[in-house]
């Protein structure tokens, strides 16, 4: 049998078929903190909860086509940097139906997350719990920028694609650019040190990591100090793409 012969006598039906989906982890730093940013559910199943972003993907669009849309549709941002964070298939995530999601994760600098908050009634900023040390793994839970835990409980699996989300970020934190996506083009050291003890999760040597930053060849100066400042102005910095990466 030829391939066009087989084609023309295929059942598209004869097996059933998962729908697909879109989740997106749009992470930021607030008040020092790692954040997120969610939406609550206004229609049915778990109408009410707070959720990730996410849609379904059309029958003719492509995985990043409709995160992009979800993007822009939704959180109303109309560019960042989207990379496939892992995909979840358990049987039972959604009540509706069998229905796998790729999740995509987006690190926006402390300007884009504040404009996309502004910007949409529907969002809110959730700051991540992570009560594990590392990369070892676990739950995480969401508060309000004041600590109080969510009026509501997250949607489906999501908690468990930002727990994973947080632990894909620590372990790619020393040999990847992910902690410079976090900053504005020009930014001081101590802003610098402030987003990695915030993915971390916990305080660093300053002495320690300044050094370590300058000897790895990720930072260049610019010769331009900060604006704006009641003290003596810090030194700008940039990420020199030339580094030992």
């Amino acid at each position: 049998m030829t391939e066009p012969e087989f084609l023309a006598g295929y059942d598209p039906a004869a097996y059933e078929r998962p729908a697909l989906a879109v989740d997106l982890v749009l992470l930021g730093i607030r008040a020092g903190r790692l954040a997120a940013l969610l939406l609550r559910r206004s229609q049915q199943p778990q109408a009410g909860l707070w959720a990730l972003p996410g849609g379904f993907v059309g029958i003719a669009e492509t995985l990043d086509a409709a995160a992009e849309r979800v993007l822009r549709d939704k959180a109303g941002i109309g560019r960042a940097r989207l990379e496939q964070l892992y995909t979840f298939g358990a049987v039972d995530r959604d009540p509706r139906m069998r229905i796998v999601s790729v999740a995509y994760l987006a690190l926006l600098p402390e300007a884009a997350f504040a404009e996309a908050l502004a910007g949409s009634a529907a969002l809110t900023a959730a700051t991540l719990v992570v009560p594990w040390a590392g990369e070892a793994g676990g739950p995480v839970s969401a508060v309000t920028e004041d600590g109080a835990p969510l009026a509501l409980a997250l949607a489906f699996d999501h908690a468990d694609i930002l727990a994973l989300a947080v632990k894909r970020l620590r372990g790619k934190l020393d040999y990847t650019d992910v902690g410079f996506a976090l900053l504005p083009e020009h930014f001081t050291l101590r802003q610098l040190q402030d987003v990695h003890a915030a993915i971390r999760g916990a305080p660093l040597n300053k002495s320690a990591f300044r050094r370590r930053m300058r000897d790895r060849g990720w930072i260049a100066p610019t010769g331009a100090r900060e604006a704006g400042t009641a003290f003596r102005p810090a030194e700008l910095f940039r990420f020199d793409r030339s580094g030992q990466f």
